[in-house]
């Protein structure tokens, strides 16, 4: 799976969570793992400009998702065609992200992994325009970040283990080159 993501934002933000956290929702979803992704991170004009012209609403939002007509051949595991599917481009604005994150109670890379998540979701057919769609999207959403952030947290778990595990064989003098030989 390809993810490409570009930051345009002049916001630093960790890009490589973001680019997990996008995989970790496709891979959920269990498109192909020939699929490609866009992520561009924008300022509020270029979102601005986005927005009024693609959902002619005024001002910045947080996300916008644009989907390529290919979508069939990277959700379809019967799907004859083996070439990569280039699934669409997610527009997010940090800089607008920031102040929902902090209504919200948590980082900004907590709203952004939440925004890439949604914007996957809406690349892959999901809306929330009426009621009982968005309960079933905004349900799946919220499952997907869960467990994303589940396994995130047992990630840095495995990693602070590994390191008291290397300065603990460290101190017994079972680290050297010789030792992994025996």
């Amino acid at each position: 799976m390809t993810i490409e993501i570009a930051n345009e934002s002049g916001v630093a933000v960790d890009e490589t969570s973001i680019v997990s956290a996008a995989r970790f929702a496709l891979d959920r979803m269990e498109v192909s793992p020939l699929a490609e992704l866009s992520v561009v991170l924008v300022t509020l004009d270029v979102m601005s400009d986005l927005h009024e012209r693609w959902m002619d609403l005024p001002g910045p939002t947080d996300v916008m998702a644009f989907p390529m007509d290919e979508l069939d051949a990277a959700r379809r595991p019967d799907a004859g065609d083996p070439s990569p599917a280039l699934l669409g481009d997610i527009v997010l604005c940090p800089a607008f992200a920031r102040d929902q994150a902090r209504t919200a109670g948590h980082s900004l890379l907590d709203e952004l992994h939440l925004l890439t998540v949604h914007g996957v979701l809406h690349l892959l057919g999901y809306d929330h325009a009426e009621p009982a769609e968005e309960r079933e999207m905004f349900g799946l959403q919220k499952r997907i970040l869960a467990d994303f952030k589940a396994a995130v947290a047992e990630a840095k778990r495995q990693d602070a283990q590994r390191t008291a595990d290397d300065r603990l064989l460290g101190a017994a003098g079972l680290d050297g080159p010789a030792d992994a030989e025996s």
